[in-house]
């Protein structure tokens, strides 16, 4: 039997979506006071969607 690859995730920490989109944790903070990047707050921890991500870089390509 095979196994099933692990399901991508819907919201990762703001380090790894930094790291995914390609810039730093500063410029991500900027993006999520501007209403670019939609979070989730998880108790005291601070999640980005990764929808938001892609509809990001979407967004951003259709701009050029």
């Amino acid at each position: 039997m095979t196994a099933l690859p692990p399901p991508d995730p819907i919201c990762v920490r703001v380090n790894e979506a930094a790291r995914m989109i390609g810039v730093g944790r500063t410029k991500l903070y900027e993006l999520i006071a501007a209403g670019e990047v939609e979070t989730v707050k998880l108790g005291k921890a601070t999640r980005i969607t990764t929808a938001s991500l892609h509809d990001l870089v979407r967004r951003q390509r259709g701009a050029l």
